[in-house]
């Protein structure tokens, strides 16, 4: 999609903060198909209640799917308005996500809110919309949420990402879930601590140790994806590879930024034009990071399919 057409963006990439990929790096080895809540994962839940302080992390899976931040109370309408707002998120499998704060738990974040519940949709990192109980009623909630996915297929966000968490009693039904593995483990709390050199050096040794750990391989890539452009000038950036069209660095800086900002197909595009134009050094660089942001997104995703054919265009 052009850019025109994509979600508002601003100047600058702002990753700053910790990020969970433990949820993104399932992506590339679950099926991306939504499944309703009468099947046979009816226990997962795509609702998981954070502290403000884990809001970025949350906020950056709007690169894939849409992302709602509730901060409820605990009085009737806002645990009824969560209970039918979720329900509406887990029926769609995947396709959006539900972050909750409980507003007693965090008054600061609750001051800045008029009136609980209250509701903010994001998409691509960027805030789309916001709505409380007065402006969408608990019965016009699947509708809102519906509303949301068709604002989000236009902006070319359209994937899905794994369970974030499992319904009340799911866990003493089936069993706990596996522990992460002790590196993997180690990666995650160096990105909670936003220390994403530490989370690097975690991911590598896992890497070393297991060269099939695909898990790891991913966790890597995403992590450099993000370090490479958290202090990025996106509208600078943007420029510099407008004014040097041959600059492969320059136009690797701006489709970093579009995979993690929800653009993906732009990145794809503008990797596949400079792979077209150029031979040589460069153009196997481009290459080489085209196929890891191939990864990164996941090869079930259909923008992925679709710009594997291309490059296969441009290269042969």
């Amino acid at each position: 999609m052009s850019e025109q057409n994509s979600a508002p963006e601003t100047s600058a990439v702002n990753t700053q903060g910790a990020v969970d990929l433990s949820g993104l790096a399932e992506q590339a080895q679950q099926s991306q198909q939504p499944q309703s809540q009468g099947s046979a994962q009816g226990s997962d839940s795509w609702v998981l209640a954070v502290q403000p302080q884990q809001l970025q992390q949350v906020v950056q899976l709007s690169a894939q799917v849409p992302v709602l931040v509730l901060i409820h109370g605990e009085d009737a309408t806002s645990q009824q308005f969560s209970s039918t707002l979720g329900e509406a998120v887990d029926a769609q499998g995947g396709r959006l996500v539900l972050a909750t704060i409980d507003a007693a738990a965090s008054p600061e974040i609750a001051q800045q809110a008029d009136q609980l519940p209250v509701v903010t949709a994001f998409l691509g990192g960027q805030p789309i919309a916001e709505f409380d109980a007065t402006k969408a009623p608990v019965e016009q909630l699947p509708q809102v949420v519906s509303q949301i996915l068709q604002l989000a297929t236009q902006n070319g966000i359209s994937g899905t990402v794994p369970p974030q968490s499992r319904k009340a009693g799911a866990e003493n039904a089936e069993g706990e879930e596996p522990e992460l593995p002790p590196l993997h483990k180690k990666a995650q709390d160096a990105l909670e601590a936003g220390d994403y050199d530490a989370a690097i050096a975690a991911y590598e040794q896992a890497i070393k140790e297991k060269p099939d750990d695909s898990e790891a391989k991913l966790g890597l890539a995403q992590v450099q994806l993000i370090k490479r452009t958290q202090d990025l000038d996106l509208a600078a950036a943007r420029q510099a590879a407008a004014d040097n069209p041959d600059d492969v660095q320059a136009q690797l800086r701006v489709a970093d930024a579009d995979v993690l900002g929800g653009h993906v197909e732009d990145a794809f595009a503008r990797l596949i034009r400079f792979i077209q134009g150029h031979f040589g050094d460069d153009r196997e660089t481009a290459r080489k990071h085209l196929v890891e942001l191939f990864g990164i997104v996941g090869d079930q995703d259909p923008r992925v399919a679709a710009a594997r054919k291309k490059l296969a265009t441009a290269l042969f």
